[in-house]
């Protein structure tokens, strides 16, 4: 694809990406009365090593070799529970992948040998008003687009090295090959 500005199966495209749409609701889902947080099952509750304002939200599942990166450069290894910061980065290796639900109730799956940072992600879970950053910088990625998504679509952007996405669908497909 060369660089263009166009609108492809609901998403704004600016430079180019691979993308592939998975699927777009017909139907409106109605906001929960309480915040996402306050509805996980207790066995799906994030770890508490995030201060609740910077954390962004938690790893929900594990395949294989997953690594998080946080702001401040220490790396952990990933298990279904652990917090998710504001800004923090998800590295896979080969045959591995990692499923995280953010506090708005986005869901992101990264796939196998992939880089992502969630440069950016703020939500008030009173008034569903936030933003959200993601930057693929090599490997796959699905987003399943919460409440930030569904309310104000112009506030969740996903970066590769040669675009910047502006979301407009629901749940999609983003491919980089780009270098770590």
């Amino acid at each position: 694809m060369n660089k263009l500005s166009t609108a492809f199966y609901g998403l704004a495209i600016v430079g180019s990406a691979t993308l592939a749409q998975a699927q777009t609701p017909t139907t409106a889902v109605p906001a929960p009365s309480t915040p996402p947080a306050a509805v996980m099952p207790a066995a799906a509750a994030p770890a508490t090593s995030a201060k609740p304002d910077l954390q962004a939200g938690f790893v929900k599942a594990v395949r294989g070799n997953v690594q998080l990166l946080n702001g401040s450069g220490a790396t952990r290894t990933a298990s279904p529970g652990d917090a998710l910061g504001a800004v923090d980065r998800i590295v896979t290796g080969p045959d591995s992948s990692a499923s995280v639900v953010l506090r708005d109730d986005t869901t992101l799956v990264v796939g196998p040998s992939s880089r992502l940072d969630l440069k950016e992600f703020h939500f008030d879970g009173t008034t569903h008003e936030g933003g959200m950053l993601v930057s693929l910088l090599r490997g796959s990625m699905r987003m399943i687009t919460g409440l930030i998504g569904k309310t104000n679509p112009d506030a969740v952007r996903v970066e590769t090295q040669t675009a910047t996405i502006g979301i407009r669908g629901t749940d999609f497909i983003v491919q980089a090959d780009g270098q770590p």
